[in-house]
């Protein structure tokens, strides 16, 4: 049934403008009253689902930290932390969702700055450039995560930390209509799963929509192994319900990390 996709990054960057363009949850920014809160010292971030990210794992004092929020665009989570006083950069697939952190910087009277590109190929930045990468849901747009965490772990400084969530890959097994329409969990997919693999263009025109971003099912060996695998030592993981379907009373739909590049 595969058929081929020239370039993904190219038609997810497409997806995730017109989700902009829609109103996406994801893509909505952040109020002026939580920014100035932020500065007040009074703020939080979701990393997985709707759940702040337990605070221990950020640094107590963000103060001159230089923190990347990557494949984080979308004018939510990077300006809270420029608010709380890091020194943040925002890279993104998606031209539009940076608009969305340049639009509340230039709201709240923020520094930030927004690089464009593939969360795979982190060129644009130096070895040892960053304290912390923040890496919240979204390499379920990538087909392979190895150059993910490679690049995370050559961008991070001795010490530094990599906050990474992502899709329990056990959330592709359900057939999508029948999770949506009838809040039924009838297994239909074999592991590790790909919109590309698993269903033709037109199947997928069909069922999502043609202009529907690509999404991978990675297996916990390619997430979790493969950060191991990239040098880091994990020291923290949480979960959490999917906040949208009928599986969150069975299973939890994410899963988050805490990872440390040794010093």
């Amino acid at each position: 049934m595969q058929d081929v996709v020239a370039d993904p990054a190219a038609h997810n960057r497409a997806a995730w403008d017109k989700y902009v363009e829609e109103g996406s949850e994801w893509t909505r920014p952040v109020s002026a009253e939580v920014i100035e809160r932020a500065r007040a010292g009074d703020w939080s971030i979701v990393l997985i689902g709707h759940e702040p990210v337990d605070r221990s794992w950020l640094p107590a004092d963000l103060t001159g930290k230089d923190v990347l929020c990557l494949a984080s665009g979308g004018g939510q989570q990077a300006p809270i932390l420029a608010a709380a006083g890091a020194r943040v950069t925002v890279f993104d697939n998606s031209p539009r969702q940076l608009d969305q952190d340049q639009l509340v910087a230039a709201r709240d009277g923020l520094e930030l700055r927004t690089v464009l590109g593939d969360m795979r190929d982190l060129a644009a930045f130096e070895d040892a450039t960053f304290d912390l990468v923040f890496h919240p849901v979204s390499n379920l747009f990538v087909p392979d995560l190895a150059p993910v965490w490679s690049e995370c772990f050559r961008v991070l400084r001795p010490g530094g930390t990599l906050l990474a969530g992502f899709l329990n890959p056990d959330a592709y097994l359900f057939d999508q209509d029948a999770l949506d329409e009838r809040d039924e969990l009838i297994v239909v997919h074999k592991l590790p799963y790909s919109d590309v693999t698993h269903y033709s263009a037109e199947e997928r025109a069909t069922k999502f929509g043609a202009d529907a971003a690509l999404e991978y099912g990675h297996t916990l060996t390619a997430q979790i192994g493969g950060q191991l695998a990239a040098g880091f030592v994990l020291t923290g993981f949480a979960e959490a319900p999917h906040h949208s379907d009928a599986s969150a009373s069975y299973m939890s739909g994410y899963f988050a990390t805490l990872a440390v590049k040794p010093g």
